[in-house]
This record gives structure tokens, sequence and C-alpha cells, in this order.
């Protein structure tokens, strides 16, 4: 075995020079504050590996301590959003130890196995799966989603929102367009004011990388809108120890839209940058990193220096955000030359526009 090969030494990610990513410790970052834990440290969950909490009559969370979902006991079955195999045999441990209510109906928020990847375990029970038409799609294209169980197929899909009744309780599953995923819907129980919307925010952290490895950045920021449109009194969103508010969505969308905000600023302004004079042009991809790196940075300071509304900066209010940040940061530049078609001051330094 190699040193390469041997778990926690960096020796040879140290010898990759530029070419590698750096490897950091928890010193080099802000310490966790006490509520970002969530369920993590618990009783409960440390001594069954999982904790199960009421939302609201009859809708529960249930949380690994790092992937979360939701369900719902309707008196005549339960309804569940999701299966993340992190969670796997213990979600249906869970689920028994609030009711004896058999899963009739398990709905996929979108297609990532990291979610729905252990939604196999309940493929005996033969409840009806609901999905987005894409999802499906996805599940068809790629059966080997789900391990060595698979995947069930959705029986039933949707395209545009529609709703579900199970004995009388209600269910809104609300597409509102690409975010996340394509075909990332929202569930909503609105008699239980509970809501699945995964992906999107985590409750008192920053999302995990690049907006939460979502596809389009664009409608990902624009999905914490979204969330704010509903009565809700939890929103549980797939990650990290505990479900969410919506004073927790508000700080969410105000983060990301300081970076998207921030990220503008800096695209207008990125010819000021110094990166031309020490890279030059004969290396394209060296200076165009350079650039990026630059206006990353320069978003990432102003992001995290930020004071809010409660007089605290983001650095201090969300667990995280001195680590994930700046991979927001990128993503959201990115973006913004993609999907919301600005063309950077960079770009109009070396490529000059008609008539200028």
């Amino acid at each position: 075995m190699t040193d390469f090969q041997k778990p926690g030494t960096p020796t040879d990610r140290h010898q990759l020079g530029a070419a590698g990513m750096p490897l950091n410790t928890l010193a080099d970052y802000r310490p966790i504050p006490a509520d970002g834990y969530g369920a993590l440290f618990l009783p409960d969950r440390l001594a069954k590996g999982y904790h199960v909490e009421e939302i609201n009559d009859g809708a529960y969370y249930v949380t690994s301590g790092a992937y979360d979902t939701m369900f719902v006991r309707t008196g005549n079955g339960v309804v569940l959003v999701d299966a993340p195999p992190l969670l796997g045999e213990n979600l249906k441990r869970a689920i028994a130890e609030v009711t004896d209510e058999p899963v009739t109906h398990l709905i996929y928020s979108h297609w990532h196995s990291d979610h729905i990847g252990a939604a196999g375990i309940f493929a005996a029970d033969k409840p009806k799966v609901i999905s987005h038409d894409y999802t499906r799609e996805m599940i068809q294209r790629w059966p080997d989603l789900g391990g060595e169980r698979g995947l069930p197929v959705p029986t039933e899909t949707i395209t545009e929102s529609d709703t579900l009744d199970v004995n009388g309780v209600r269910f809104n599953l609300d597409y509102h367009g690409v975010n996340h995923t394509p075909g990332n819907i929202f569930i909503y129980a609105p008699q239980q004011k509970a809501l699945a919307a995964i992906d999107i925010i985590s409750p008192g952290w920053s999302a995990f990388k690049h907006c939460d490895a979502s596809e389009n950045i664009r409608g990902w920021a624009e999905a914490h809108d979204w969330i704010l449109q509903y009565d809700f009194k939890g929103v549980v969103s797939g990650h990290v120890n505990r479900y969410g508010t919506p004073e927790d969505a508000k700080a969410s969308r105000d983060y990301t839209n300081d970076i998207v905000e921030f990220s503008k600023e800096a695209l207008d302004h990125g010819q000021e940058f110094e990166y031309i004079e020490r890279i030059g042009f004969s290396n394209a991809w060296v200076l165009w990193e350079n650039y990026f790196n630059e206006m990353t940075n320069y978003v990432t300071k102003k992001t995290l220096e930020k004071v809010t509304d409660n007089g605290q900066t983001w650095a201090q209010r969300l667990a995280g955000a001195d680590v994930m940040t700046k991979y927001h940061a990128y993503s959201v530049l990115e973006a913004l030359r993609l999907e919301y078609g600005m063309v950077s001051g960079f770009e109009k330094l070396i490529i000059p526009q008609s008539g200028e």
C-alpha cells in the first residue's frame, strides 16, 4: 500500500503542489455553535443511530445526524418522503417507534441517490411510489442508483404541481421549476404545516459545497423564496442536524442573496484585479483560475464579514459558513455568467465588445 492509499496520509497531496486541494483541520475554522449540533449528540441518536421527533399533528422529522427526512401518519398508512441510505433500516425503526401504520406511499423529492437510495427496503410493502417525471426517467436510465436493493420505480408521476389525498390528509406536491435538480419537488402537508424542501437550505448552517451541488444555481437561489411562501412550522431540508423554522429559511435566503449581490459586484469590477500582470496570457487556464480565485476571495471576504440583521456576521451566524462560502461564491460567479447572462469585466477587457 502506498502512502497515497493510507487513510489520513497527506504526503502525496502535498507533493501535488498547486494542482492539489488543501487539507485543513478543525483548528483552521470557527467552532460550531452549540445549537448547530442539533440532534447529533442527543442520547437517543447516539444510542439508536437516529432521532425521531414530531413536528406537528402526526408529521415527523427523522435524522441520522447528517441526513434527514419526513413522514406523516394518516390514520390508515404512513406517507414517507425519501429514504436516505444513511438512515437505512433505522428509518423503519423510527416509523415503528411512533406508529404501527404501514408505509403506503413513498414520495421521492428528486433522483439523487443520497436521499432515496434506501427506498428498496420498503419494496416488500408495495407502497405507491410517487415522483416527478424527470425523477422516474433518471431511475429508469440508471437502475443502479439504489445499490444492491435497487430503487422501486415510481408508479405515479407528476409533471407540474399536483395534490395527494391519503385518508383525508392532503399533500401538495409542488414543482416550481428546475432548482437543485430538474424535477425536485416540494412536499407540503398544510394541515400539519410541515414542508419537505430538500437540498435548498441547511437549517443553522451554510449549505454544502457549490450550493449543495445544485444543477441550476439560479433556480436554487430562487427556491429560497419559494420556501418562504409556505405557512410552515417546520421545514425538513435533507441536512444537517435539525428541521428548520421560517427564521432559518429567511437567514439562508439572505445569506444566499448576499453572495449573489457581492458576486455581481465582483464581476462588474473584475478588470481591476492584478492577476493579468502576474500571470500573462500564455496559459489560459492559469489566467482564468487566478481570475476566478481573485473574485471568489473578494465575494467570500465581503460575505463573511457582513454584519447581518441580528448583529452577527455570517461567519458567526451560520455554522460552517467559513468552510463553504468560497465554494458557493465560485458557483454563483460562474452561474452569473452562464445562467444570468452577465459579461464580466475581465471578458470585456480581453475580448473588446463591438463598438468599444
